[in-house]
């Protein structure tokens, strides 16, 4: 288990700027809060996940890093689940991806995805990254809770 984007209070929504409307765990995750802040928002049921692409955000092709990639990619399991963690401390335990096309600084940069099964204390989630229309990054993984209000998951 990686102990990264542990969950211990709901989403803060921001309220102004390009990202009012969307929702962010900014400060829960000091590695995460470095390479984003990354944003999510509901609709009819449905997750998005976005951020933009900035400079730092790319490899010495001056294409998005890979690291990058699967750091948005594991926060946005943990956003396409939020409803299914309903406010849980938990962990990532596994993270696959598969790098299927680039980014580049200025991109907008956007995560869809499923939660595949939700269990008692494991959440299984796909999904795609994605900019511009195009394929970035399939990927899959599963979270753990690890504390719930009541105790232990």
């Amino acid at each position: 288990m990686d102990g990264g984007n542990e969950i211990v209070s709901g989403p803060r929504l921001i309220e102004d700027g390009e990202w009012a409307g969307w929702r962010t765990w900014a400060g829960l995750d000091p590695f995460e809060d470095q390479t984003g802040p990354f944003y999510f928002r509901e609709h009819d049921g449905k997750v998005r996940c976005a951020f933009r692409a900035e400079p730092r955000h790319m490899n010495g092709g001056g294409f998005m890093h890979g690291g990058c990639m699967l750091t948005f990619a594991d926060f946005s399991l943990f956003a396409i689940a939020w409803r299914e963690l309903d406010n849980a401390k938990a962990v990532t335990v596994s993270l696959n991806g598969d790098f299927v096309g680039p980014a580049k600084a200025g991109d907008l940069v956007e995560a869809t995805g499923e939660v595949v099964r939700a269990g008692g204390s494991m959440i299984f989630v796909r999904g795609l990254l994605s900019t511009g229309g195009q394929p970035m990054l399939t990927f899959s993984g599963v979270i753990k809770k690890i504390w719930t209000m009541g105790g232990p998951a």
